[in-house]
């Protein structure tokens, strides 16, 4: 009896011990088999989070909301504003090693600079020694293009601050009045040439709707990459940035558009004549051009103390706001250079405008020209 008992605990004993390793090789596994599920899942997190990081980049890299290069595109069937990286641009910036922010942006800029150099219709070879103003200096055709960019370039950042400043904020008046003279609708199609930084265009894309269209064209990338950022940062998804010289609107076709505004940028141009006729070309039958300009005071007094404000205090705020003197004398010579209403208007009519007016404002210190084509 004590042996059959003793027999059964041994077996017993026996059992319960091939059970502990039984349920020891389970554990093992299980835990063997969880380990590897949390590596495979480590592992899938990881190239997911690589897959969405590569995915944001990318996204990045082509996100047009960012102050980059203009992307490649055909306005209106057209060629687009300012230059992408090359492939020789792209290389260069490529090749350097870890370049610094400064000189990266030195980089873009002479790619920009070397994009309004081809725009320029005045060369050695086309013009000679043929002379023409630069404010009160006298430069050859093929230079005064160059000297223009780099005094926009110069103050693009402080442009709109300085236009506040030097006419106390009048300025957005003048430019509302010439709005209300330009009768655009909801549909049409508006050029903003020497647009900047899109005080006018801003308004236009309001105004052409969803199935209108506005290109704010300068020919200094700087200006318009400043033009750019505000009306992206506006909303307005409904505009084009292209960089073009007002002279030949090479990027344009014929009858293109409804409306074609220039907004104190006409004095800057070299050959007013060719610019007139530009727009001209590319204003479809009907369409009207608006040119909003510095002009002649008709006011004696008011024009004397116009000189005195011009020729001191606009260069004393040039140096103090935008660290440039020099931009801002050349403003105050440039606008003396420019021709008078009744000249302007002329000149117009030559072009082939019809039913041409103007509207003198705050007594002639400004005006605003507009012309038909028939």
């Amino acid at each position: 009896m004590t042996d059959h008992s003793n027999n059964n605990a041994a077996t017993d004993a026996t059992s319960h011990g091939h059970l502990q390793d039984k349920l020891v090789k389970d554990s093992i596994a299980n835990n063997q088999n969880i380990t590897a599920q949390v590596k495979a899942r480590q592992n899938h997190v990881s190239n997911t989070t690589l897959n969405e990081n590569a995915a944001v980049d990318n996204n990045n890299n082509n996100d047009f909301t960012q102050v980059q290069d203009l992307p490649t595109g055909t306005p209106q069937g057209q060629q687009t504003t300012m230059p992408n990286h090359t492939t020789n641009a792209n290389a260069t910036l490529n090749n350097s090693a870890n370049p610094t922010s400064a000189q990266a942006q030195t980089a873009k800029q002479t790619l920009f600079n070397q994009r309004d150099d081809i725009n320029n219709p005045h060369t050695p070879d086309t013009d000679g020694n043929e002379q023409t103003h630069f404010g009160y200096k006298t430069v050859n055709k093929a230079e005064k293009q160059a000297r223009v960019a780099d005094v926009f370039t110069s103050v693009a950042k402080k442009y709109d601050i300085m236009n506040d400043l030097m006419s106390f904020g009048i300025h957005r008046l003048w430019k509302r009045y010439a709005i209300s003279l330009s009768g655009v609708r909801a549909g049409q199609h508006v050029l903003d040439i020497a647009g900047g930084t899109g005080d006018l265009a801003k308004v236009f894309s309001r105004e052409v709707g969803r199935n209108g269209h506005v290109v704010l064209s300068d020919i200094n990338a700087a200006m318009l990459e400043v033009g750019r950022e505000r009306l992206i940062n506006a909303g307005c998804n409904n505009v084009d940035f292209v960089l073009a010289n007002a002279e030949t609107l090479a990027p344009f076709d014929d009858e293109s558009f409804d409306l074609v505004t220039i907004s104190f940028g006409l004095r800057n141009v070299t050959d007013k004549d060719a610019a007139l006729k530009s727009m001209y070309r590319v204003l479809k039958p009907g369409g009207r051009l608006l040119i909003l300009e510095f002009s002649k005071p008709v006011f004696e007094p008011l024009s004397k103390a116009y000189d005195l404000y011009s020729f001191t205090a606009l260069p004393i705020m040039g140096k103090l706001i935008a660290n440039d003197a020099e931009s801002y004398q050349y403003l105050a010579e440039s606008i003396r250079m420019h021709p008078d209403q009744q000249t302007l208007k002329q000149m117009m009519q030559q072009a082939g405008f019809e039913n041409c007016d103007y509207h003198n404002l705050t007594a002639g210190i400004v005006a605003v020209h507009r012309g038909f084509k028939a």
